[in-house]
């Protein structure tokens, strides 16, 4: 028999796949056998998954050990295809590098050019950069800057190089100067010995960041430290500790609700809500802590979080601001990564012991149908529970309710959208354009399932939290061009992953097929 459900899931899982697959490997073309293999290396990662919920949506589910399998199978792909990756950059770099010492060798002794070219580096020379495409808003550029120091200008051409970066063009951007020009030597290598040498000459003074503009070429950027991130206010401090102590209100009353009371008015009943709420701060702080100890690390400061209380889960998580300058898209994601994979840990754990809490008898009951709410649970309800889904009713301990608000709450952060966790981790992944876009689309989805869904307020919610406050892009890093590697890549992409499976509920039939519900 027909069923218009499920294949509309089939035909949106396989429309989503091609996609993925196709937009990765036109992005890979342009690097040439290196770009196809690591795009091989990111499809390879993908399968298992692909694989699983393809099956998944025809009704064909395959055990835990089946997928154990694919993921080793797949991991052991992802380190031979790493290992010619390796072997094919050397080769190239050996090759080259003749033909580069020629280069500059040429570029040494063409005086004229050279001599013409230092002389183009005048404050005074008008600037024919399209403003409207920069990535850095020049467009904001107000006449009444004051431009950077003359002296301190001369200064800091003599720390370029025909083979760390050949200066083109100069373009006075605020309080300092934007330098075009070529890259010569491997970006992160050209961006410390560049910031080296700007610090040996100029102390403190001003910071060196190394970005792209949309047509991918490599500029450089001088800006006084003046322009630095500056710590949070009084004033601020005083508003984070009034939402923090808000969201211990809706915590408890979000665990009361739940409870099936009303704490407001039943105060007397505050002990009932501890155990859980307990429970569910853990999780927020060690989401938190994740951010803190791995920006200590390496060395940027974070601000104190803004939490975000909300009567429906408790809290939406929490809002934190850089108070230091980050050093490349690596830190950027390390940082953002390990908030939200501390708390989902912290939450799987208690989902987990939840699940195995959950007998007949338990005292909790909830209706099986509950577990259709999202993919992820839904499957490890599968799981433990099995044949007790088929009843109408089902016995659970109240940490599995827990467990699963955490990951909700830890999946909404995952969104890939501004400068929520998953849109940073967008950002560092694929540069600041697809993480622009990425932002787009997730408030239009947002927006589209507020719509088909009224009755659940949340996406609404969130995507009125995203546009007014978290919409905005992270401001660039030091070294704006240096990619993270692809194992960080790997593992950012399964955590939005995992997350979406968490947000995204099973089709009736898909629930049937599975046994999920009476």
């Amino acid at each position: 028999m027909f069923n218009l459900s499920n294949n509309f899931t089939i035909i949106a899982i396989t429309l989503l796949a091609l996609i993925i697959i196709i937009w990765g490997y036109n992005r890979a073309k342009p690097f040439g056998e290196i770009g196809i293999l690591a795009w091989l290396q990111s499809l390879t990662l993908m399968t298992p998954w692909l694989v699983f919920f393809g099956l998944l949506a025809t009704g064909i589910y395959i055990n835990l050990i089946a997928v154990i399998l694919l993921l080793v199978l797949s991991s052991g792909i992802y380190i031979y295809l790493g290992s010619l990756i390796r072997k094919k950059a050397e080769k190239n770099i050996n090759l080259n590098l003749d033909d580069i010492k020629k280069q500059i060798i040429q570029n040494v002794n063409n005086s004229d050019a050279i001599k013409d070219n230092n002389e183009n580096l005048s404050l005074n020379k008008p600037s024919t950069l399209n403003e409207n495409k920069f990535p850095l808003k020049i467009e904001q550029i107000k006449p009444d800057f004051t431009p950077i120091n003359e002296d301190d200008l001369k200064i800091i051409k003599t720390i370029f190089g025909i083979d760390t970066f050949f200066i083109t063009d100069t373009i006075p951007y605020q309080e300092g100067i934007i330098l075009k020009g070529n890259l010569r030597g491997e970006a992160n290598y050209t961006h410390q010995h560049l910031t080296e040498k700007l610090t040996e000459k100029l102390g403190d003074k001003y910071r060196l960041f190394l970005v792209e503009t949309p047509e991918e070429k490599p500029v450089v950027i001088i800006l006084p430290s003046t322009n630095d991130p500056v710590p949070l206010t009084l004033a601020q401090k005083n508003l984070a500790l009034v939402l923090f102590l808000a969201t211990i209100f809706t915590t408890m009353e979000a665990i009361a609700l739940l409870l099936g009371f009303d704490l407001v008015g039943n105060w007397n009943r505050y002990q009932e809500v501890l155990p859980l709420c307990i429970g569910l701060w853990v999780i927020l702080l060690a989401h938190e802590m994740g951010h803190q100890i791995i920006g200590a690390k390496n060395n940027v400061k974070i601000s104190l979080p803004f939490f975000l209380p909300t009567i429906q889960i408790g809290s939406f998580g929490a809002i934190t601001r850089f108070e230091s300058l980050i050093l490349n898209r690596s830190v950027l994601f390390d940082i953002s990564f390990a908030g939200p994979a501390a708390g989902f840990v912290v939450s799987l754990a208690i989902l987990l012991f939840g699940f195995l809490m959950s007998h007949d008898g338990t005292g909790f009951e909830i209706p099986t149908t509950f577990f259709q709410g999202s993919i992820f649970v839904g499957i490890l309800a599968k799981l433990f529970l099995n044949s007790a889904l088929q009843s109408e009713t089902v016995g659970v301990n109240p940490f599995l309710i827990l467990g699963w608000l955490g990951l909700v709450i830890t999946a909404l952060n995952l969104l890939p959208a501004g400068q929520l966790d998953g849109g940073r981790i967008i950002q560092a992944i694929y540069g600041r354009k697809t993480s622009r876009r990425a932002t787009i689309g997730t408030l239009v989805i947002l927006g589209i399932v507020s719509i088909l869904n009224p009755i659940n307020s949340l996406p609404f919610y969130w995507a009125i939290v995203i546009l007014f406050l978290q919409r905005d892009l992270e401001r660039p890093s030091l070294n704006e061009i240096t990619e993270p590697n692809d194992k960080r890549a790997a593992w950012g992409l399964i955590l939005i992953f995992l997350s979406l499976t968490t947000l995204i509920p099973i089709t009736p039939s898909l629930a049937s097929r599975l046994g999920i519900g009476f």
